[in-house]
């Protein structure tokens, strides 16, 4: 152990967004890293597996669709550098920097927790929503297939399912998404944050592309699954400018929807991202920050209900009317079809008395 390093150039490595990794704020200690070879990056992505005592987890806030969720996975190797789910690491005593990105936990018995839970005689079904906090669809998912395997414990409980991601591995499960959909049992949401290529790489160095993300959006509709583009996070000043024409793309890669959410600094994040602007766009920091304070009553983030998730203010009313208009005009202006809950039911488990009728 030594004094904790922040804001280290040394830290900066290729493929990552977070330049710093300030220790978890529930930890006594600090830490700092060395590299063992001049050059060498410091932080390479690490796995470990964790047993789930429960995957389901509940909320009762006012700002979510949704009342329930899993997540397969902790941290996320995508590298966001708005996460809003990197404090959630703080738990697991690491960093929300680049530990986040770079030391993951993959939860290989998931599966089998939730069809344990869903086989609970007190559960009621209502839709999952997968991808709530860091993404599914991350590159980790190809070698542990854990969102996979959840997904076929849906499929044969017949259980409704949302998801949210930017991960193109999600064609991978077509075959289970397509068999889902044609039943009413599945929605997807693909987040499309910018076009600019070059933006897309420095704030998500390890997420698809833009334009292979509209390809996602295109094989998902092609194969009748519904999707919603997400203009998601709107970040001021950087990418705010492009909501209509992100809507339009959607649009035409076969999206029937849409939803927006506002750049959203919580905790850990905020610190992040305006390292991130210094180093990116320090030409404009300046000028997102003032935007972000606005909508935030001076700060850089407020959690009250019912304004988190847009701002407040006549900067962020400005932002939902422009959503509005373009959501309209391109006919996405209309919530995904409601997910069936009357198909749910357990499949016998083996051993079990089958009925007779």
């Amino acid at each position: 152990m030594s004094d904790k390093v922040t804001h280290d150039p040394a830290l900066r490595c290729p493929g990552r967004a977070a330049g710093s990794n300030d220790t978890g704020r529930f930890e006594a200690v600090t830490r700092s890293f060395e590299p063992t070879a001049p050059g060498e990056s410091v932080l390479r992505t690490e796995v470990r597996e964790e047993t789930p005592r429960k995957i389901i987890t509940y909320n009762r806030s006012p700002d979510l669709p949704f009342d329930r969720s899993i997540n397969p996975y902790r941290g996320c190797e995508h590298g966001c550098i708005y996460c809003f789910a990197r404090p959630s690491h703080a738990w697991l005593g690491l960093s929300a920097g680049l530990d986040f990105e770079t030391r993951l936990v993959a939860r290989p018995d998931a599966p089998r927790v939730l069809a344990r839970e869903l086989r609970a005689p007190r559960y009621r079904v209502a839709p999952i929503a997968i991808g709530t906090n860091t993404d599914p669809y991350q590159p980790v998912e190809k070698t542990h297939e854990v969102t996979r395997a959840c997904l076929k414990v849906l499929q044969r409980f017949n259980h409704p399912v949302a998801i949210v991601t930017k991960g193109s591995l999600i064609e991978r499960d077509l075959d289970i998404l397509s068999d889902m959909a044609g039943r009413g049992l599945v929605r997807v949401g693909i987040s499309l944050t910018t076009l600019d290529p070059r933006l897309s790489r420095r704030m998500e160095p390890r997420a698809p592309s833009p334009a292979r993300r509209l390809q996602v959006i295109e094989r998902l509709a092609g194969a009748g699954v519904p999707v919603r583009v997400m203009t998601s996070p709107v970040v001021p000043g950087l990418t705010d400018h492009e909501i209509e024409a992100l809507l339009k793309a959607g649009q035409g890669a076969g999206a029937t929807a849409a939803s927006w959410i506002m750049l959203r600094l919580p905790l850990e994040v905020s610190p992040l991202f305006r390292e991130w602007l210094a180093a990116h766009y320090p030409d404009r920091a300046g000028r997102v920050m003032a935007r972000v304070r606005e909508m935030h009553g001076g700060q850089d983030y407020s959690a009250d209900w019912g304004r988190r998730m847009r701002g407040s203010g006549t900067y962020a009313r400005m932002i939902a009317q422009r959503f509005d208009l373009a959501a309209k005009r391109l006919g996405l202006d209309r919530a995904q079809p409601r997910l069936r809950c009357d198909l749910f039911k357990p499949p016998p488990k083996p051993g079990d008395q089958l009925s007779l009728f």
